[in-house]
């Protein structure tokens, strides 16, 4: 594909999004994919961008970013950050990219403790640190503790500390779900693999993203019935576990729960399916 509409007449911004998103009819969001590249490749906001851009010549950098995005690389991993909740993380290859649906587990974490504050914070399988790292900025007096088996991500979450400022509340380890912890928290997080091994996936997802952040045995539950049974443990008096659920999982992870001994509501992503569970 040509950037330009002839050897002296760069392509303008706005003809080279157009051109762009035209390529990208695997994405749910072929413009904003098209505009947050753009943005990365003129080291402007994506709201600039829109605002004082649109006119300008593209820069030759885009091409490249297209055919990345193209080869339906995820977004995030070209430019190496996304935005979640009230934070911007940086993100790679050998982390899950974080979703908004995971914003779910924050708001419903927010609407439990409502005028209180979850003092010390538990993030099970924290990959770059999202969850941990958006609920102290949530609750700026917190601290916690985020968990996983990936050293790539780990590293990833110890910079993104680093860079919010979060990093004499945050500390990281390797650790295989709740092994060796013997603390009690307000608050525990935990975005598992939830995937059965037979489901299909987008090639963006299932292509570049890491399998150990993604699949869960055959029925997606595996890692559940790892997490749950040591959640009366964990959590203090008080204190509230919120689980990430695929949509078609909120009865047997409730199931789970409740065998545990606790009690489970459910809340809803803004699409209107179950995301999150809140045991207490």
């Amino acid at each position: 594909m040509s950037w330009t509409d002839d050897a002296a007449q760069p392509r303008r911004v706005r003809e080279a999004l157009g051109a762009a998103a035209g390529r990208f009819t695997f994405s749910a969001t072929p413009r904003l994919d098209a505009e947050l590249l753009m943005a990365h490749a003129l080291g402007v906001s994506r709201e600039r961008l829109l605002l004082r851009h649109l006119d300008d010549p593209a820069p030759h950098a885009f091409a490249a970013l297209v055919e990345r995005r193209a080869d339906q690389e995820p977004v995030a991993y070209i430019t190496g950050s996304r935005a979640f909740w009230t934070i911007d993380l940086a993100v790679g290859p050998g982390a899950l990219v974080p979703r908004a649906d995971s914003e779910t587990l924050i708001e419903a974490a927010v609407d439990h403790f409502g005028a209180r504050m979850p003092a010390r914070i538990l993030d099970l399988g924290t990959g770059p640190g999202t969850l941990l790292l958006a609920a102290l900025d949530q609750w700026p007096a917190a601290s916690g503790l985020g968990v996983d088996r990936s050293t790539e991500a780990l590293a990833m979450a110890q910079g993104n500390a680093v860079r919010l400022g979060s990093a004499t509340r945050a500390v990281f380890r390797i650790g295989d779900w709740a092994a060796g912890i013997d603390e009690r928290f307000d608050l525990v997080l935990a975005n598992p693999p939830y995937i059965g091994t037979g489901e299909p996936l987008p090639p963006e997802v299932r292509g570049w993203e890491p399998a150990g952040a993604l699949f869960a045995g055959a029925d997606g539950l595996d890692d559940y019935r790892r997490i749950v049974p040591d959640l009366p443990r964990l959590l203090a008096p008080g204190g509230a576990a919120v689980l990430e659920i695929g949509a078609s999982q909120e009865a047997a992870v409730s199931a789970l729960l409740r065998q545990a001994g606790l009690e489970v509501n459910v809340r809803h992503d803004l699409a209107g399916h179950p995301r999150a569970l809140i045991a207490t």
